[in-house]
């Protein structure tokens, strides 16, 4: 009977200590490392302490990422996925003097994703609808930086010492704010486009005018924030570029204004070039048919005289 009494205590200790590790290991986030196209997997593939061969495709993968991910969320642990690319991965474990053909060098490689680059919770959605969010939150992230990256670079106005950068900073705020009074009441929803030397820049932004236009607008502050910064790009680098915003409002035709990037000022469009612009293909430039329930209507002054630098 002594006996039978110690081991039972023994396995009682065994079995609080193993309950209680369950419990930390509930207060230990978790981020999953995603590779979001079938590119990136063939590249990892070449890993041989990767989990995947050749005998495995990308659904194969996609569909083990996501049981993993619902088997996280399923002890209650709070996971976060992270966008794995390849190429940083390689520059990563070379910068780092790492042999990029372990499991530990992809760990250590993720754990670095989940505290600089671009993380989504996983709330239990399905893979293929992660992974476009993933990617999109992504190219914003590389957005932003790439149009900060500019302001930054674009210097000092020779002839009076101006922050040009900031200065168009201020200006792109101010026409935003411009922009989305001059619409009116309803729903908004804006797009700028400002090609540069290396990439095409692209800012989406939505707004809300309510209809009594009591108080501000209200804008998404992160899509703020983006807006501004490619639009204060397109002004500072004083080349081409483009803005549309398409008005909603409740029991009237959708209305779409647009206004041209022209040596660092946003020049309002006529209505004949708006239509021009939003029927014809932008690949082909063959025409398309005017979208049913639509106004083209002419942009408006939102700007204000150009910048003398």
């Amino acid at each position: 009977m002594p006996r039978t009494r110690r081991t039972t205590g023994h396995t009682t200790s065994r079995t609080s200590r193993t309950t209680r590790r369950r419990i930390l290991r509930r207060e230990v986030p978790s981020t999953v490392g995603l590779l979001t196209d079938p590119g990136d997997f063939a590249a990892m593939r070449g890993y041989r302490s990767f989990a995947f061969d050749h005998h495995d495709d990308y659904a194969d993968y996609l569909r083990h990422v996501e049981g993993l991910l619902r088997s996280l969320t399923a002890q209650g642990i709070h996971t976060t996925v992270a966008l794995f690319d390849p190429d940083a991965y390689a520059e990563f474990c070379t910068e780092g003097g790492i042999d990029p053909d372990t499991a530990e060098a992809r760990s250590r490689f993720t754990a670095e994703l989940s505290g600089t680059s671009v993380v989504l919770p996983y709330t239990g959605q399905p893979i293929d609808e992660l992974i476009p969010l993933l990617v999109d939150e992504a190219v914003r992230q590389a957005t932003w930086e790439y149009a900060t990256a500019l302001l930054t670079e674009v210097g000092r106005c020779a002839d009076c010492g101006e922050d040009i950068g900031r200065a168009s900073f201020e200006r792109a705020t101010e026409a935003l704010t411009r922009l989305v009074h001059g619409a009116g009441p309803g729903h908004h929803h804006l797009v700028c486009s400002v090609p540069t030397q290396d990439e095409q820049l692209i800012a989406v932004l939505h707004a809300e005018s309510a209809r009594d236009r009591e108080g501000p607008p209200r804008i998404e502050g992160r899509e703020h924030l983006d807006f501004v910064s490619v639009l204060a790009a397109g002004l500072a680098l004083g080349g081409p570029g483009g803005l549309v915003l398409r008005s909603t409002t409740e029991g009237l035709p959708d209305r779409v204004h647009g206004w041209r990037l022209d040596r660092g000022r946003l020049v309002p469009l006529s209505a004949a070039a708006v239509f021009n612009a939003y029927c014809t293909d932008a690949d082909t430039g063959d025409p398309v048919a005017p979208e049913p329930g639509v106004e083209y209507c002419p942009g408006y002054e939102v700007d204000g005289p150009a910048p003398h630098h």
